[in-house]
């Protein structure tokens, strides 16, 4: 494995066609040898633009053939597990999109599997946010700069849904995409990688557009996930945090997270990549990502990194995916419930 990878793609979506494709094409002795998208016509014109080898119309003959030694799953949500324990059962490393799986439960599925197959390398694709900076957070936090944390907010607010004419789309599908809302689980790994765990959760959730032209059958139907979320969270330790998120804000809006702490406050604004520091009300000054600390995208070559030098996954291995997964299922739980909601979750703990 040192010197050739063959990588079978399941499911060609436009992360796999912008990122994955051209970023193992870039590898030296990687080879995409197999692709299965959804549908007949849209595998042959994936595997006519990029010089594939090898279609298949079942996902299951990709992950049978022996051929393949690393399977990359850009399907929806709800393949991910199937696929996942197939193809480690076939003694294949995987790469998986996030959302990791449809629910906690098929999180945990996966956990075992790769457990069970621990020299198989499994990884799911990070949240980008946050990944340019990631070195230069730790880092501030770490000096002591903001003192303790005390609180946090973590926000996403956008217009992408406030058309209620727009489609619905997969995203809002529960059926496909399971139990996350929005942003919630990408932005919640994000700041996962800098605090400590999530021990307890209060939520409100809403669907302000509650229907949706479904395209695929041409009717309007209810859609399966929110179109606004709120949470209340406590840390282990004791911080406490907002989470807001809205895909109906068609005003003000932004991405990012703010931390608050003894000594000071760290503002990250993740759509553009910018840390604010303050110390005092109204003065705030702005941290250089300097070159040599600057995160990136570097999904692809740290699958075949991970391959071939047995390098441990960072971003993001299955126990962290697990960790968000039960995160924003938590979430769901406590909105439907009007409840708290406790982590880790409670069904779980004994199969640990």
């Amino acid at each position: 494995m040192s010197t050739g990878i063959r990588v079978g793609l399941i499911g060609a979506g436009e992360n796999t066609r912008k990122r994955h494709i051209p970023g193992l094409a870039a590898i030296p002795g990687v080879e995409i040898v197999a692709v299965c998208n959804r549908r007949p016509e849209s595998t042959l014109a994936v595997a006519r633009e990029y010089g594939i080898g090898r279609q298949y119309a079942r996902w299951q003959d990709v992950v049978a053939d022996p051929n393949i030694d690393a399977i990359v799953i850009g399907t929806w949500p709800y393949l991910h597990c199937p696929i996942t324990i197939a193809a480690l059962e076939s003694g294949k490393h995987v790469l998986t999109e996030a959302r990791m799986a449809l629910n906690a439960a098929e999180a945990h599925r996966m956990l075992e599997a790769a457990r069970r197959h621990s020299k198989l390398v499994t990884q799911i694709v990070p949240s980008p946010f946050g990944l340019t900076g990631d070195s230069t957070v730790r880092e501030i936090l770490a000096s002591g700069a903001i003192g303790d944390v005390r609180e946090f907010h973590v926000f996403s607010l956008t217009g992408a849904l406030a058309d209620p004419e727009a489609p619905l789309s997969w995203r809002q599908d529960d059926v496909l995409s399971g139990v996350n809302m929005l942003t919630l689980g990408i932005l919640h790994e994000t700041v996962s990688r800098w605090l400590p765990p999530t021990v307890q959760v209060v939520a409100q959730a809403c669907a302000f557009v509650p229907e949706r032209l479904d395209p695929g059958s041409g009717v309007r139907r209810e859609v399966g996930t929110p179109d606004s979320v709120q949470v209340l969270t406590q840390l282990a330790g004791g911080a406490r945090g907002i989470y807001q998120f809205s895909g109906v804000t068609r005003f003000g809006q932004g991405t990012g997270v703010r931390i608050y702490g003894t000594r000071g406050t760290l503002h990250y604004d993740l759509a553009a990549d910018r840390i604010l520091l303050s110390h005092s009300a109204g003065e705030s000054k702005e941290v250089s990502i300097a070159g040599d600390r600057a995160g990136g995208w570097r999904v692809e070559s740290d699958f075949v990194a991970s391959i071939r030098d047995q390098s441990p996954v960072r971003f993001t291995d299955f126990a962290s995916g697990v960790s968000y997964m039960e995160f924003t299922e938590a979430v769901a739980r406590s909105a439907l419930s009007h409840s708290a909601v406790k982590l880790p979750l409670e069904e779980f703990q004994s199969s640990e």
